[in-house]
């Protein structure tokens, strides 16, 4: 690996590393020791690896979060669980917040095409809250796996007979009542809303038995509004972008929870896109569910963003313009400057 020479720090340490089964530590430093340049460059380290051992030089916090990362990834590849740039990038993300030892290992979620690992203390959290409890909320910005690790505990559970079938809706805000005017049959009308929820799919299962399964209705892919009038038995439910629920439609939903069934519900409450006025569904089940047994909330931040490290920047800059936008607008109304264009107190956007 080529080195830049970096300046002793004040705090310095050294770490020495071994790894008992070398084949494991080849793919543990990655191709042409990429994974260890990833962590130096992320926690400005030093990392010298000779066979199966690596030196880690650098500021004191650096080198002991380098090591968590390193022992925690050699402890997922033990397991038998891939280690690539993706799973470095997240481990390394979390170390510093106490994450990364591999302590959550016994988390991981096996689905046909990959086995998934919690990237941050509230994502192993929501993991076992789906395990224990019948009904989750999942609630935070876009990016902290809500959605993702919901579709994968659900084709788990859908492979281990666990139960019979995995329903995933979402609500076609944008559709509205208008879907009879969309060209196609319903599927073709509807598939637009449903897409990220497909994604997900594809994601855990072979193409091929993802089409049988929709084919045999093992699995189901439906607006929230086809929920309507049924008892969800045996099955796993997600509702995705549950903020855009209206009241009658999230109640509607939680009362069609079946035996042997569980359920969870994800959304983002800063990202409604109900028409003004109308309070968000969402908003009123976390309200009116707090404390109820066997219901549990799981709150997600941008400290929990898994996807590019980019994400995390513009969730931080719009969160950061918002609260700008909104400072500004109260010092306008206090001078007078704003006249009728108050914030609606039923607006949840």
């Amino acid at each position: 690996m080529n080195r830049r020479l970096k300046p002793t720090p004040v705090d310095a340490k050294a770490a020495h590393l071994a790894f008992d089964d070398n084949t494991l530590a080849l793919q543990l430093f990655g191709a042409h020791h990429s994974h260890l340049a990833r962590v130096e460059q992320a926690l400005d380290v030093t990392i010298h690896a000779r066979g199966n051992e690596v030196t880690i030089s650098g500021d004191k916090e650096a080198v002991d979060a380098a090591c968590t990362v390193l022992n925690g990834l050699y402890g997922q590849l033990t397991r038998g669980l891939v280690v690539g740039s993706a799973e470095v990038d997240a481990v390394v993300r979390m170390a510093p917040r106490g994450y990364g030892d591999g302590a959550d290992a016994d988390l991981a979620i096996r689905t046909r095409k990959r086995h998934i690992l919690p990237r941050s203390p509230t994502q192993a959290a929501y993991i076992r809250a789906i395990d224990e409890c019948e009904l989750v909320f999942g609630l935070g910005p876009a990016g902290t796996g809500k959605t993702y690790l919901a579709v994968a505990k659900a084709v788990e559970r859908l492979i281990t007979g666990e139960v019979d079938r995995i329903v995933l809706s979402r609500p076609a805000v944008e559709a509205g009542e208008h879907l009879g005017f969309l060209p196609g049959d319903m599927r073709e009308k509807v598939d637009p809303y449903m897409r990220p929820l497909y994604d997900a799919l594809y994601d855990m299962l072979p193409g091929p038995q993802v089409a049988k399964r929709l084919e045999s209705g093992e699995i189901e892919v439906a607006p929230l509004a086809f929920m309507r009038g049924r008892t969800l038995g045996n099955a796993f439910v997600i509702l995705d972008e549950a903020q855009n629920t209206t009241a009658v439609q999230m109640k509607m939903l939680l009362t069609r929870l079946g035996e042997n069934s569980r359920m969870v519900v994800t959304g983002d409450l800063s990202q409604v896109d109900l028409p003004r006025g109308k309070r968000s569904g969402l908003r009123d089940a976390v309200e009116i569910l707090q404390g109820v047994d066997g219901i549990a909330f799981l709150h997600f931040t941008d400290k929990d963003v898994v996807r590019h490290f980019l994400v995390t920047n513009i969730v931080n800059a719009y969160d950061k313009a918002e609260r700008h936008g909104k400072a500004a607008a109260r010092y306008q109304e206090k001078d007078g400057a704003v006249d009728g264009d108050k914030d609606d107190p039923g607006d949840d956007d």
